[in-house]
């Protein structure tokens, strides 16, 4: 079964608004070096969400350490952390979700304006149980992911208009 949530910017739209792309990726051959950092980012989010996926929880640190920083700094549902033991933690209690185990899938492509890239996700319980989606920034520093930003959650559209004074 698919699961979606909803679109992103392309690629094209993404130029388009950046005045053609930046200067580094005109002069380092454009479409070729663009694709290699969205691949890059790609492969180090999709090693991430693989751990929360993992067959067994033995396999979460090693999952994790295929695709973050040692120090990764983790901004989480409950604030801020480091280090890849902090990032195993919030891993393994989504793991032992109270509805049962659940599955994580990216649901977007990955949108990688320079070193840093967002992408959408959703996770869901068996049995029609609780579902959470939601969106991650992430920074990439030699190909591996250093900070994630988690947004979980729709936003309320109410709350984004100016209020009247």
């Amino acid at each position: 079964m698919r699961r979606t949530c909803g679109a992103g910017i392309s690629r094209a739209g993404l130029l388009r608004a950046r005045g053609g792309g930046s200067p580094d990726e005109r002069a380092l051959g454009g479409w070729y070096y663009w694709d290699m950092q969205e691949e890059t980012a790609r492969s180090a989010i999709d090693m991430f969400i693989s751990a929360f996926n993992a067959s067994d929880d033995n396999y979460v640190t090693a999952l994790l350490s295929q695709a973050l920083t040692s120090d990764v700094v983790f901004w989480g549902p409950l604030g801020r952390s480091e280090g890849i033991a902090a990032v195993e933690r919030f891993v393994l209690d989504i793991r032992h979700h109270p509805a049962g185990t659940g599955t994580m899938v990216r649901c977007s492509a990955v949108d990688m304006p320079g070193e840093w890239a967002r992408y959408q996700w959703v996770f869901t319980t068996p049995g029609g149980g609780p579902r959470l989606a939601g969106t991650d920034v992430v920074h990439l520093r030699r190909n591996l992911i250093d900070q994630v930003i988690v947004f979980a959650g729709e936003i309320d559209s109410s709350t984004s208009e100016p209020s009247a004074s």
